[in-house]
C-alpha cells in the first residue's frame, strides 16, 4: 500500500487555497470579508460563545477515532501567512466518526488561532470566557472524497476544537510544534518536524464532554458546511509556550492575533454530550472546577 497524505494539497482549506487576501486588521479584517466572500454574511456563521445554561444536554453514541495513536511517516508545519499548520503524512487515515456524525471524517490539517496577549485568542468563547489558544483539527466526510468537494455539501466538514489555558513549566506533547515555531516565522515557509507526533496525542484526557453545532468555516470562503464538536476540557500549556505563536510573522508583520470575533447564534441549538459516567453532580464539580482554574490562571499571569 502506498502511504497516504493526509493533506490534500489541492484540497487544502481555505487557509492555504486561493484565500490569501484576507487578515484580522483594517480594511482586511472579518468586518470587511463578506465584500469578497459573501458567505461570510450568512445567517449560521462560527466561531460562536457557548453560553453552557443554554445547551442542550444529551447522551450521543461514542466518538470514535480511528487511526489517531498511528505515528506519522512525517509532519510538515507551515506558516501560511495567517497561521501556522500541520500536514501529516501517514500510512492509516485518521478519521473520526460518531457522536453527531453520520459517516466517517477523513484528517486533513490542523492549525491555530491565538491573540495578543494571554485574556484573549480562542475564537469560540464559553461563557464569554476567551480562552489565549485554540487548535482546530479540520476533516472532510470521505463519501465525498476530497476536501473542494466537501465544501459543496451541507454535511461535508467536520472541525475539532481545543482549547488551551496556561498554566504550569509546559507541556511536552507540544515541544516539538513550539520547538519548531523559529523554523516557520517567515510567512510561507515550511519546516519538517523531528519527531512525529499523534493527533490522539494532543486531545484532552476527557473526550467525552464537548460540545457540538452546526455553522462554517472561521475564515474565508466562511462556507456553513461545518460540524463543530468543541472539547469542554481545555489542555494546559506554559505562558512561553503560547507566546511563541506571536513571534511568526504574517507579509504586513508580527501575527500577533488570528482569530475570528464570535457571531450570532442566530437561533441555532448547542448540544452538550453528557457520558453515561457521569452525573449531574459530577458535570457541576467538573464546571466548577474549570472555572477555577480558570481563575487561577488568569490572576497569575495578570500580576
Amino acid at each position: 500500500m502506498n502511504f497516504y497524505m493526509s493533506f490534500l494539497l489541492s484540497a487544502a482549506c481555505c487557509l492555504v487555497n486561493g484565500h490569501h487576501d484576507f487578515g484580522y486588521d483594517g480594511s482586511m479584517g472579518p468586518s470587511n470579508w463578506p465584500q469578497e466572500y459573501s458567505n461570510c454574511a450568512g445567517k449560521y456563521q462560527s466561531p460562536i460563545d457557548i453560553e453552557e445554561h443554554l445547551v442542550r444536554h444529551v447522551r450521543l453514541p461514542a466518538l470514535k477515532f480511528q487511526g489517531f495513536d498511528a505515528t506519522p511517516v512525517s509532519s510538515t508545519l507551515t506558516n501560511n501567512g495567517h497561521t501556522v499548520m500541520l500536514q501529516l503524512k501517514t500510512v492509516e487515515e485518521a478519521c473520526i466518526s460518531g457522536g453527531p456524525l453520520l459517516g466517517r471524517y477523513v484528517f486533513s490539517q490542523l492549525h491555530f488561532h491565538w491573540g495578543s496577549n494571554n485574556s484573549i485568542g480562542s475564537e469560540s468563547t464559553i461563557n464569554n470566557h476567551s480562552f489565549p489558544l485554540e487548535l482546530h483539527m479540520v476533516f472532510y466526510k470521505d463519501q465525498y472524497g476530497n476536501f473542494d468537494e466537501a465544501l459543496k455539501h451541507s454535511d461535508g466538514l467536520t472541525v475539532i476544537g481545543l482549547f488551551y489555558e496556561l498554566y504550569g513549566p509546559g507541556n511536552s506533547v507540544y515541544n516539538e510544534i513550539v520547538e519548531m515555531l523559529p523554523q516557520v516565522t517567515a510567512p510561507q515557509t515550511n519546516t519538517k518536524l523531528e519527531k512525529q507526533i499523534t493527533l490522539g496525542s494532543l486531545l484532552p484526557e476527557d473526550r467525552l464532554l464537548y460540545f457540538t453545532y452546526n455553522g462554517s468555516l472561521t475564515t474565508p470562503p466562511c462556507s456553513e458546511v461545518v460540524t463543530w464538536i468543541e472539547f469542554k476540557q481545555p489542555i494546559l500549556l506554559s505562558e512561553p509556550q503560547v507566546a511563541a505563536f506571536r513571534k511568526l510573522r504574517t507579509d504586513s508583520g508580527l501575527m500577533t492575533h488570528n482569530f475570528r470575533p464570535v457571531q450570532p447564534l442566530s437561533g441555532r441549538l448547542v448540544l452538550f454530550n453528557m457520558a453515561e459516567a457521569y452525573s449531574s453532580a459530577d458535570l457541576k464539580h467538573y464546571s466548577v472546577t474549570v472555572l477555577l482554574m480558570s481563575l487561577l490562571v488568569h490572576t497569575v499571569f495578570k500580576r
